[in-house]
């Protein structure tokens, strides 16, 4: 009779039944998900870390040196888009700041880089003038510079936009801080 309940017990050899196979079948898929994943990871450029990050540095200190020096001038550029013409009124409290024959306009998209364009102006006078794509609607970034690379100005701006948007900030002087 114990024989008897030993044989009924012992149906076979554990790989012909689908329970360890199935306890097994998790940890397998874990370790393969986890391959494939370091390989991915070692095969593909993320494109945010960059090697030349000390010279990266320099050149943000020499752009935000430039951004203070359009607040230095006083600088303040006024935006109009209207069809395929964009025009940029340029002003600054600086009485020796001289204003440049051409500007680089750079019109960007936070995240649809295809879209960015960028475009000389030619000035006559404080106005500067050129053709554009106008952008599709949404959030823009803009940014004038001088073809010198000496200042820079970086604003905002909505679009469709209604008559003129003001870029940059003139200088705080001290009778405008109220204590």
């Amino acid at each position: 009779m114990k024989q008897d309940v030993m044989n009924a017990v012992d149906a076979g050899p554990w790989y012909k039944e689908p329970w360890p196979w199935i306890l097994m079948a998790g940890p397998v898929i874990v370790i393969i998900a986890g391959v494939a994943t370091a390989w991915i990871a070692y095969a593909t450029n993320d494109g945010l870390v960059t090697e030349d990050y000390y010279k990266k540095g320099l050149s943000a200190n020499q752009t935000i040196a430039r951004s203070e020096q359009a607040t230095r001038y006083g600088l303040v550029a006024g935006l109009r888009l209207a069809g395929d013409t964009v025009s940029i009124r340029l002003q600054a409290d600086d009485k020796a700041f001289v204003l440049p024959p051409t500007l680089v306009m750079t019109i960007s998209h936070p995240t649809r880089a295809g879209l960015d364009q960028t475009r000389t102006l030619i000035g006559q006078g404080q106005i500067f003038t050129g053709t554009v794509r106008l952008p599709s609607a949404g959030h823009w970034l803009v940014l004038i510079e001088d073809e010198a690379n000496q200042w820079r100005v970086m604003g905002n701006v909505v679009l469709p936009a209604n008559g003129e948007t003001l870029i940059g900030t003139p200088p705080r002087k001290a009778t405008d801080i109220r204590h």
